[in-house]
């Protein structure tokens, strides 16, 4: 079809700071992981699709299948939905005191 672009899967971008492989960055009200290392003021490549597990606040208790926030100033996955950014569903439960999650993302 004349009209495709891509598979969606991944999305370029340029963050304004250095980012490591497999840290999430937040474009918008879109959560991608970083591919690869991208340096500052360089394009890079990001995942927008998948199940990746990522950084949580501790303290949070995560049920099977909730909806997971982006806390953005904290960089971590929240159950809190007040001033975050909806950003995907847990695969996976996770206790209090863990730190991370597994979260697919973009769902």
């Amino acid at each position: 079809m004349k009209n495709y672009i891509q598979d969606g899967t991944t999305i370029s971008f340029t963050p304004t700071a250095a980012v490591v492989s497999g840290q999430a960055v937040l474009l918008g009200a879109l959560l991608v992981v970083a591919v690869r290392d991208i340096a500052a003021n360089t394009d890079g490549t990001g995942a927008t699709y998948g199940v990746f597990e990522l950084p949580k606040k501790s303290t949070d208790v995560v049920a099977l299948g909730v909806d997971l926030y982006w806390d953005d100033t904290a960089k971590e996955l929240t159950t809190t939905d007040t001033d975050n950014t909806k950003v995907g569903k847990a695969w996976a439960a996770a206790a209090s005191n863990t730190e991370t999650v597994w979260v697919k993302i973009n769902a």
